[in-house]
């Protein structure tokens, strides 16, 4: 988990924009180093580092002795950079996960790396000897990118978070910040004054596409059952990588279980001394922390509980909407207690890189609403869309609310080669089956002794609504509270001040007027609200759904 900051073409001292550059320090909170480049002097790139990697020579913006035109900075993990190593035989300079960038940049292109990287990743490359300047992220956006580009001025700024570009004195409320798209590059020149002209976007890779590297592990013919389980240990044994103490986020539900026991079962494996340590939150005897203390006795792990109380929730709130630069009403919800987790193990250990459960439930159709899915090929349809919209909602919570506290999240879920297998299954057999969604997940792991039963078989529960106390959820907290920060007059004036995604309830109002105090105008950010499929529900939360599950 890094920060990256860059800009090209601006008319401005680039040393007066660095400011800009620190509003994203909580990301990188190891090293920070502003560059200017010799020949573009209205050029400038900023880097934020989370040493995970080879802590000498890991330090970005990056450059190596045989290719000293070509600049990189990138924020992201590269998990086949050693098997790219071997295969083009490349003489690398350091043990950095990211060098391989610039040597598949050097062979074949900007897009010819990005479509070798078995990673996430956002990048920059500057390539001073051909003028240009190309983007790029990963296939499912985990790594996050936004830019803004002013053609008549020829300025260009990238940075890891919209915050980084809002105080530019190019950029006002009538100049885009748009995010980057997933799965795309983007090519820009630098004329001889350095001011920037976009050329294309090519889209590298698509969700649910086989990937175009060579992999090592694959699904067996005819066994979906052992497909699943390599595919998915093969994904969490290749987020090993780290320098830095790896734990696990344990919400004690499926997903969260899975990974939390591969990794556990691999750290054996490849030998890591240290104890594996697993966090869950929760109100007081809410249903994850039970189900978390259970796991993490069936496992073996040196466990840790954080208690929430709705006042800290609530007193985080105006924080964690900054974080999020996002003012969707379920996405805040779960952000809450994930941040102040995530401060907890800032402050409380020394685990900085931590797996998670996200992506799941939108590959495989966990969410309770998949029940009512008309037909296959609409399940189909909203597992793609959903997958497609993931770093707009759980992608972006995961990564803001740990990084706001200078934590590194992995997702084995949302590997290339385990979603691209999973979603070529025919559509029939992805669906919930006997009551249960994620069916074939389960099934694969069931009678391996992997997890407890009850734990692999146990239903789904949003994470904002399995953090909650039995008597009382989260979201009802919520919207008790913030019911007295707002009044009707503002309720009503709503739809004419806010005329996209307008806040029909007082707590999207709330969290909405929020939002604009930081980010004012920038509602285009996220195109709708989250909220499930083919029901009547007026709220997201997993609890206001039960009921359709076994109609």
């Amino acid at each position: 988990m890094c920060g990256i900051w860059a800009i090209f073409g601006s008319d401005d001292d680039v040393a007066m924009q660095c400011n800009a550059a620190h509003k994203i320090t909580h990301r990188g909170p190891d090293a920070f180093r502003l560059e200017t480049i010799h020949h573009f002097p209205n050029c400038a790139l900023g880097f934020h580092r989370l040493a995970i990697v080879d802590d000498l020579a890991g330090m970005q913006p990056m450059r190596v002795f045989k290719y000293p035109h070509i600049w990189l900075m990138y924020n992201g993990e590269i998990y086949n950079h050693k098997l790219l190593e071997e295969q083009f035989n490349f003489d690398t300079s350091t043990a950095c996960d990211g060098e391989v960038i610039i040597h598949l940049y050097a062979k074949g292109g900007a897009e010819y790396a990005a479509k070798h990287l078995d990673g996430v990743f956002c990048f920059v490359i500057l390539d001073t000897a051909e003028r240009r300047v190309y983007v790029g992220r990963d296939t499912f956006g985990v790594r996050p990118g936004f830019k803004s580009y002013i053609e008549q001025k020829g300025f260009l700024a990238v940075c890891s978070e919209a915050k980084g570009l809002m105080p530019l004195q190019q950029i006002d409320n009538n100049v885009q910040i748009t995010i980057f798209p997933p799965g795309h590059v983007e090519t820009y020149s630098l004329d001889l004054s350095g001011r920037a002209t976009y050329v294309n976007t090519t889209r590298f890779h698509k969700i649910g596409e086989p990937p175009a590297y060579k992999t090592l592990v694959n699904p067996v013919d005819d066994d979906v059952d052992e497909s699943i389980r390599v595919l998915l240990d093969a994904a969490v044994h290749k987020r090993t990588m780290a320098e830095r103490r790896i734990g696990c986020l344990l919400s004690g539900g499926l997903d969260s279980s899975l990974v939390a026991a591969l990794f556990v079962r691999k750290a054996k494996e490849i030998g890591i001394k240290y104890p594996i340590q697993t966090f869950s939150i929760g109100m007081e005897n809410s249903p994850d922390l039970l189900a978390a203390r259970k796991v993490a006795k069936h496992l073996g792990t040196e466990h840790h509980e954080v208690v929430m109380t709705p006042d800290e929730g609530i007193e985080s709130l105006k924080s964690v909407i900054f974080h999020l630069e996002s003012y969707d009403i379920t996405t805040i919800r779960a952000s809450v207690a994930m941040y102040l987790l995530s401060k907890y193990i800032n402050e409380k250990t020394d685990t900085r890189v931590i797996l998670s459960g996200e992506g799941a439930d939108e590959v495989m159709q966990g969410y309770i609403y998949f029940h009512k899915a008309p037909s296959p090929s609409e399940a189909d349809t909203e597992s793609l869309r959903l997958c497609r919209d993931l770093y707009m909602y759980d992608v972006l919570r995961g990564d803001r609310s740990t990084a706001a506290w200078g934590l590194e999240i992995r997702v084995p879920f949302l590997d290339h080669r385990l979603t691209s297998y999973f979603l070529s299954l025919p559509p029939e057999v992805r669906q919930p089956r006997d009551g249960k969604e994620k069916y074939l997940l389960r099934e694969a792991f069931d009678k391996t002794g992997l997890l407890p039963n009850d734990i692999l078989w146990r239903p789904k529960e949003a994470f904002s609504d399995g953090l909650s106390s039995v008597k009382r959820s989260w979201y009802e907290i919520l919207q008790d509270h913030l019911c007295d920060q707002i009044n009707e007059g503002e309720l009503e004036e709503a739809s004419s001040k806010y005329p996209h995604n307008t806040p029909l309830t007082k707590e999207a109002l709330y969290f909405r007027k929020v939002f604009e105090s930081f980010y004012p105008g920038r509602a285009d950010w996220i195109p709708y609200f989250w909220m499930p499929r083919w029901t009547v529900a007026s709220d997201p939360s997993a609890r206001t759904l039960k009921h359709y599950k076994n109609e």
